[in-house]
C-alpha cells in the first residue's frame, strides 16, 4: 500500500490568531497565509499527491464581519488571477466544490476563469472548497437521489453507497486519505463529512500563515506510519 496520500484534505486555520499576535489586522493574517498555500501547493506537486482539497471559505465564514468577507472575497480574486499562470506552468487543475452561485460575482467569475483556462491540466487537482458545508452536500445528494425516486427513475431500496456518493459534488474524486488541520483545534468542522469517514487525521497547533514543507513532511511521515485498517484485521 502506498505511503503517499493519494488524496490530502487541509483545514488552513489560524490565520487571524497569527496576525492579532502581531498586532495587526485579521486581513493580513489572511494575507500571509496566501504564501503558505502557494508552498503547500508546490510541494504536493513535489511529492506526486494526486488531489489536494483546501477548506477555503466556508458556508459558515458567510457569518463573519461583512468587512472581512469582503476582504476575504477581494484576496481570492486577487489570488487566483496572480497565480493562474503559475498554475499551468506546474500542470495544476484548479477545482472547485461548494455553493459558487452564493459568491460575489467577479469572485465567481475569477474562480470559472481559472478552472475553465487550467482544465486541461493532468498533473496535481487542486480543489478549493469554497462557500462549502459538508451537511448541505448532503442534503443536496439527498435531494437529488429524492428526485430521481420521486420521478420512478430509481427505487429507494436500489440506493447504495456508491449511488448516494455519485450524488455529491465531485463524485470523480477519491476520498482524502490524510486531512490535516492547522491552528490547534482537533475537529472537522463541517469539512467533507461523507468523503473524511476514514481518513486519517493529523492537527497541529501550527498557525496557518506559518506551516512549512517540513510540517507537511512530519505530516506524511506520521501517515507513513499508520496502519489504515478501514474497520478490518489485518494479520500479522
Amino acid at each position: 500500500m502506498s505511503k503517499t496520500p493519494r488524496h490530502l484534505a487541509v483545514i488552513m486555520d489560524g490565520n487571524g490568531r497569527w496576525a492579532k499576535s502581531r498586532g495587526w489586522d485579521r486581513t493580513a493574517g489572511h494575507r500571509a497565509g496566501t504564501d503558505a498555500t502557494r508552498r503547500l501547493v508546490r510541494a504536493c506537486g513535489e511529492r506526486n499527491i494526486d488531489h489536494l482539497t483546501l477548506y477555503t471559505f466556508s458556508s459558515e465564514n458567510w457569518n463573519r464581519p461583512p468587512l472581512e468577507v469582503r476582504a476575504l472575497m477581494s484576496l481570492l480574486i486577487e489570488m487566483v488571477n496572480r497565480e493562474i499562470d503559475d498554475l499551468h506552468k506546474n500542470n495544476v487543475r484548479l477545482r472547485t466544490i461548494g455553493d459558487l452561485s452564493s459568491m460575489p460575482e467577479k469572485a465567481r467569475e475569477a474562480i470559472e476563469n481559472g478552472v475553465a483556462s487550467t482544465a486541461g491540466n493532468t498533473g496535481l487537482n487542486l480543489h478549493l472548497a469554497l462557500s462549502y458545508g459538508g451537511r448541505m452536500e448532503i442534503i443536496e445528494g439527498v435531494r437529488s437521489l429524492a428526485r430521481a425516486a420521486q420521478a420512478g427513475r430509481i427505487s429507494p431500496s436500489e440506493i447504495t453507497e456508491d449511488m448516494f456518493r455519485k450524488s455529491l459534488y465531485s463524485p470523480d474524486v477519491p476520498d482524502p486519505d490524510l486531512m490535516i488541520r492547522t491552528g490547534g483545534d482537533h475537529r472537522i468542522s463541517n469539512f467533507l463529512l461523507w468523503q473524511l469517514a476514514y481518513a486519517e487525521l493529523w492537527f497541529t497547533d501550527v498557525l496557518w500563515p506559518d506551516f512549512s514543507e517540513a510540517h507537511l513532511d512530519e505530516a506524511l511521515q506520521d501517515f507513513g506510519g499508520r496502519q489504515r485498517r478501514f474497520g478490518r484485521v489485518l494479520e500479522a
